[in-house]
């Protein structure tokens, strides 16, 4: 007579959260073999008639937890008791805090309240444990069948018959066998990662982490759709079978090729068996150059497309230095005649002509110079420092109260041109200013050239693909002398229209006589209209709209668009006050359309003022931007626009932004841009304030600042060859956005 057992079996359904790792801690600890649970907790079992008396054995470094012992029967007529145990181990858990558990030899007695006679019994063991390396096995129900002698008495070790064929060959996979995973780079700015996963094994959708260290930035993974099941732990889940492949999109400031180690993080779990610990896997892996890919296409319908940075960030690393001095030149003198460097002109000009009688050509081309090469010094270090340390020195200078300050400035240089110290100062304070404002008028070549250093950080606010491209070579590649001396002859081809400026001083302005008078006043004007256009990213637009209107208005009031003119004018007389009348005109027409909500100087009154003929306040069609302010917002809205198959376009603004103010007037406004954005989620992200959460989307990016507009396709991937740096006009802008529709 004895116990017959019969193989025991794991709980059905997916064991998950806490659950053993055999060969996977094998591989950790080599020298110690991870036993399989039957081995781990050896026991005998004993019985008769009235109770049931289990002795175990655990290995040494294995434990069983009090609190997941269950004894159960399928017996007609047999009732179990509550078991007997005796007093454990207090042990801090990782996985269930403070628990009880048995180490070593123990005894368990389970009584039997109620029975009949009979020569066997069917009784289930139920336990769980773990082992001190970290791993715990999924819980365990054993099947006894319990023989009975004609005294009642069993006899016996069950653990004898325990071990099966099928078990050993049921034995889990180590998880890098289980899980065969593969990183690649198939496309410019994506990498995919994936996993061939053996039948029999799944892997967690929610499960999944990525990071990266090397000079990239990556984006939200794109994964497919799983299957749901029913986890016994985890409740409703989607897991994937046979094979997953995620795409993980990347965005990076330098075409050039770039080394990184990607690190995966995700879990899994045998069917009806283990689930492995969250596992963690490295993966060096080379980031090709963007020319690798230069002969594929994003889709087979979509032309080639390579950003302008881009391609001006290769002409720095791969062209001769020579050429690159001269390309960079030329770019620079085109930058010249924009928006971001024209404020410039007045500055100078006013630091010229407060020079008066003195000013000769020689002079004049001198203070220009030291103008210049301060701009062009300040602008080099500037852009070096911002990019070797990741941020935006600009944007530091574009606080309210600093462009408050500048633009006082102005005010008081033009005030100074009016000649109102003269009118209200005694004559000795009067020649004490006098003296000061010359020096901070540039009337000496260190004042030109700090002059030059300051408008360099704070009239000069505008990213343009050049500088982009020059930022990218110093920031990425670390070559610091050709991304430098790039920005350096960038800054020289926007400084010279000022240089022949200055060279031409001494013959455009008359050294002395009433048109002595006439220049200074119209630089005063000047001085006051670049007040103005600092105040912009600041103020209200209607406000600075009534700020140009006082403006002009007054201007021709100063050019006699109400004295009456004399009996025989000339020429000029009548010009001049022809164009004071029409100032007068325009500054009264900006009141006006201070009064209807306009807020463009150049187009005072509102459009959408004259539909159907008459004043309305029917609004047109516009663009609406959902505000982003950080990278989670990002990616929730990118998920969701994947998820409805929409394309996106992502635009930095700042209000000290001058050419986010023209698209904000020329470009958005547009019907037809209007019509091609139609099909895009519209996201925007103000980085005014220069935060942390501003600088991580710029890195997210790896963007330098304002104004730059990413473009990401139906699949959430982003198009990095699409991205816009700088001003673009409406009809190139939808020419551009439908190009992107067609992907």
């Amino acid at each position: 007579m004895g116990i017959n057992t019969n193989k025991f079996q794991f709980w059905k359904g997916p064991s998950a959260i806490l659950l053993g790792l055999f060969l996977f801690a094998c591989k950790i600890i080599e020298a110690q073999e991870i036993l399989r649970p039957e081995a781990a907790f050896p026991y005998t079992l004993e019985a008769n008639q009235n109770k049931i008396t289990l002795t175990f054995q655990v290995q040494n470094g294995y434990y069983l937890y009090r609190d997941r012992f269950g004894f159960e029967t399928s017996t007609n007529g047999v009732i179990l008791g509550e078991a007997e145990f005796p007093d454990g181990q207090i042990h801090e858990d990782e996985f269930f805090g403070v628990m009880e558990t048995y180490r070593d030899q123990f005894q368990i007695h389970i009584p039997i309240e109620q029975s009949t006679n009979h020569n066997e019994m069917e009784f289930q063991l139920l336990l769980q444990g773990c082992a001190d390396i970290g791993l715990c096995y999924p819980p365990q129900r054993w099947n006894n069948l319990i023989t009975f002698n004609s005294d009642n008495q069993s006899v016996g070790s069950i653990f004898a018959n325990f071990l099966s064929a099928t078990d050993v060959n049921d034995e889990p996979l180590p998880p890098d066998e289980a899980f065969i995973m593969d990183v690649r780079v198939e496309q410019a700015n994506e990498i995919t990662v994936s996993w061939i996963i053996q039948p029999g094994y799944y892997l967690y959708k929610d499960k999944f982490e990525f990071a990266v260290d090397g000079s990239i930035e990556i984006g939200a993974p794109r994964l497919p759709n799983g299957e749901i099941t029913e986890d016994e732990y985890f409740g409703e889940v989607e897991v994937y079978y046979d094979y997953i492949e995620s795409k993980i999109p990347f965005s990076r400031a330098s075409p050039n090729e770039v080394e990184i180690q990607l690190q995966a993080q995700y879990q899994g779990c045998k069917v009806n068996s283990i689930c492995y610990p969250i596992m963690e896997a490295f993966r060096n892996l080379v980031i090709p150059a963007s020319s690798v890919f230069a002969a594929t296409t994003l889709n087979e319908s979509a032309p080639l497309m390579v950003s302008e940075q881009d391609r001006l960030a290769n002409v720095i690393i791969n062209y001769p230095l020579w050429a690159v001095m001269g390309i960079f030149y030329g770019l620079g003198l085109l930058l010249a005649f924009t928006p971001c460097v024209l404020p410039m002109v007045p500055i100078l000009s006013g630091l010229i002509a407060g020079q008066g009688e003195r000013v000769t050509p020689t002079r004049g081309f001198l203070l220009s110079f030291s103008y210049v090469m301060g701009m062009a010094i300040t602008y080099t270090a500037a852009g070096a420092g911002a990019a070797l340390a990741g941020g935006q020195i600009q944007a530091a200078f574009q606080q309210p109260w600093i462009l408050i300050l500048f633009a006082t400035l102005f005010v008081v240089l033009a005030m100074a041109m009016f000649g109102l110290f003269e009118l209200q100062m005694p004559s000795s304070i009067q020649n004490r200013l006098t003296t000061l404002a010359n020096k901070q008028k540039g009337g000496t070549f260190v004042g030109a050239a700090f002059i030059g250093a300051l408008s360099a950080l704070i009239v000069t606010t505008c990213v343009a693909p050049p500088l982009v491209a020059t930022l990218a070579v110093i920031g990425q590649s670390g070559d610091v002398f050709r991304g430098s001396s790039a920005l350096f002859v960038l800054s020289l081809g926007m400084g010279t229209p000022l240089l022949v400026l200055g060279a031409s001083a001494g013959k455009l302005l008359p050294k002395v006589g009433p048109w002595m008078h006439t220049v200074k006043v119209s630089f005063g004007f000047m001085m006051l209209g670049l007040a103005i256009w600092m105040l912009e990213r600041i103020l209200p637009g209607n406000i600075t709209l009534a700020l140009w209107a006082l403006l002009v208005f007054f201007a021709g009031v100063f050019l006699g668009a109400f004295e009456a003119l004399p009996n025989s004018p000339s020429t000029r007389q009548r010009l001049r006050k022809g164009l004071g009348v029409i100032a007068c005109l325009y500054g009264a027409l900006m009141v006006i359309g201070v009064s209807l909500g306009g807020d463009n100087p150049l187009n005072p009154i509102p459009q959408r003022s004259f539909l159907d003929g008459s004043v309305s306040n029917t609004n047109l069609s516009s663009l609406s931007f959902a505000p982003i302010a950080t990278v989670t917002e990002l990616e929730n809205a990118l998920t969701q626009a994947s998820n409805d198959q929409m394309p996106v376009m992502v635009d930095f603004t700042a209000d000290w932004c001058v050419a986010c103010k023209e698209y904000e007037r020329y470009t958005f406004p547009d019907r037809d841009v209007i019509t091609a954005l139609d099909p895009f989620m519209l996201l925007q992200i103000d980085v005014t304030e220069n935060n942390d959460n501003d600088q991580a989307l710029l890195r997210y990016f790896s963007s330098y600042g304002p104004p730059t507009i990413a473009f990401f396709n139906r699949e959430g991937e982003e198009l990095q060859a699409y991205k816009l740096v700088g001003f673009v006009n409406a009809e190139e802008f939808s020419s551009h956005v439908r190009q992107i529709s067609s992907l």
